[in-house]
């Protein structure tokens, strides 16, 4: 038997140790060539599996040898080849989100998730309809890029891929095209906020307006009383109309957009998210036994549900409010989430909640997925910050001009006269951790890195990216 990699090994090639890998007489791998990272094959003349990827080919003793750029083509004929590096379903397991808004994080990702070891189960390939439109990616780029970092850190176990807060069904066909295994639905403009204040005449109206598939009656609710572990959950009129007016709607399109994601996904296994979480006022026991009660009712499946919490759930800090409150609160909804299901709790908006990971970890058993998104792009910054004090001065000088425009869709509480002046700052990398400059920085990431000077050309992105990738190993 041959020894894995052995014919790459014997190339000049400037190769990356732990990306290398053999897979039916096949070895794989990354080389740096030329300044670029390159995917490199060797395999026995006349393999079939070569002529799915494009690149240059030359003779390497008995065998041919592939040198190819990482682009999209490249990055599907992969994962065609190793089957590892197909994004799958998770199911129950505790599990994790990583959002990556460069598409250089993963490899970072990668070893993090293998420093804690088999206790949660990764997403590497996560970002929003609304984050990719604000760093002028595509899904695909996304999926692409963190397939190119779980080869290169040579992570066979499982991930999955999620196509997070999509809101039409052209959101889901894109990224079922793009090879997305887990759909995160986002019905929050179809939450009504006016039942939280109004009388029982207007909720009437406002109910009676619904479509009839939505009417208190055909739930099965009213007047009903649920016994729920702990909870005592009862649905007098008052309580079911304001329900049915707040989420009604919300549940219907999760429902429409299930159904087109079946239709459309035909044999094809998912796992769907219902994110209910983009609200002002939290989501209370009675209108998650709802929820839950109507998307079964309508024939849903999913694996997991965001609820909007007790507190604060700001971008790029700690949880802000009372954590005995919000693990009771939280006990109620897990609770509800083993009743109806078992399904797990979703934590949006999850990085840097370190005092209250406890509690929601004893309080579902584990079944919880965490989401973050914007830390990884903060410490990217951190290591610019270190590497280049002058650029990153000036992208926080930018981002404070950017900051009160870009604030308006994230739930932030930062002000521009707390976060230290330019001139005022001595330690660039210390900054981060200012949680004024912390939540700036975190929510203007898409006017950095899609600024442009006059003559056209990227203000910031291009350097930092340069930056970020000739110093991979700080960044990671």
């Amino acid at each position: 038997m041959r020894p894995p990699a052995s014919t790459l090994l014997s190339a000049n090639l400037s190769l990356l140790p732990q990306s290398l890998v053999t897979h039916a007489d096949i070895d794989y791998g990354l080389a740096q060539i030329k300044g670029e990272l390159c995917l490199v094959v060797a395999a026995p003349r006349g393999c079939p599996a070569l002529a799915a990827f494009s690149g240059d080919r030359a003779e390497l003793g008995e065998r041919l040898l592939l040198i190819a750029p990482r682009n999209a083509s490249n990055a599907t004929a992969l994962r065609e080849q190793l089957p590892w590096l197909r994004p799958r379903l998770l199911g129950l397991q505790t599990s994790a989100g990583l959002g990556d808004r460069l598409g250089l994080a993963t490899p970072g990702h990668v070893r993090a998730m293998q420093k804690a070891g088999n206790g949660i189960a990764p997403i590497f390939a996560q970002q929003s309809m609304r984050e990719n439109a604000r760093t002028g990616r595509t899904p695909q780029q996304v999926l692409d890029d963190a397939t190119w970092g779980i080869f290169q850190e040579n992570w066979q176990s499982s991930y999955g891929a999620d196509a997070d807060h999509l809101k039409t069904t052209e959101d889901i066909d894109f990224c079922l095209h793009a090879g997305y295994t887990f759909f995160t639905i986002d019905p929050g403009e179809y939450v009504d906020s006016r039942a939280e204040t109004a009388p029982i005449s207007e909720l009437r109206g406002l109910a009676a307006a619904l479509p009839r598939e939505l009417q208190p009656q055909t739930t099965g609710l009213l007047y009903t009383t649920l016994r729920i572990e702990h909870l005592t959950l009862t649905f007098d009129e008052h309580t079911l109309l304001k329900t049915i007016v707040k989420y009604g709607r919300a549940v219907k399109h999760v429902a429409d957009m299930a159904h087109h994601l079946s239709r459309q996904s035909g044999a094809r296994p998912y796992e769907l998210e219902v994110s209910v979480d983009e609200t002002e006022q939290p989501t209370s026991h009675a209108e998650h036994a709802y929820i839950a009660s109507e998307l079964k009712r309508l024939g849903v499946a999913w694996i997991s549900l965001a609820p909007r919490y007790l507190g604060s759930f700001e971008k790029g800090v700690d949880y802000i409010g009372d954590v005995s409150g919000f693990e009771a609160d939280t006990a109620g909804h897990a609770a509800i989430a083993r009743y109806f299901g078992p399904y797990k709790l979703s934590l949006h908006s999850g990085s840097d909640k370190f005092s209250i990971y406890p509690a929601v970890v004893s309080q579902t058993r584990g079944l919880v997925h965490l989401k973050t998104a914007g830390t990884s792009y903060l410490e990217a910054l951190r290591t610019i910050a270190a590497l280049d004090t002058d650029l990153f001065q000036e992208i926080y000088t930018f981002a404070r001009q950017r900051y009160e425009a870009d604030r308006v869709s994230y739930h932030v509480s930062a002000e521009l006269a707390r976060a230290p002046l330019p001139g005022q700052v001595e330690d660039w990398p210390a900054l981060l951790d200012q949680f004024d400059a912390r939540q700036i920085l975190h929510v203007t990431f898409g006017s950095v890195l899609t600024a442009r000077a006059d003559d056209g050309k990227p203000t910031f992105s291009e350097r930092l990216m340069a930056l970020l990738r000739s110093n991979a190993e700080p960044y990671a």
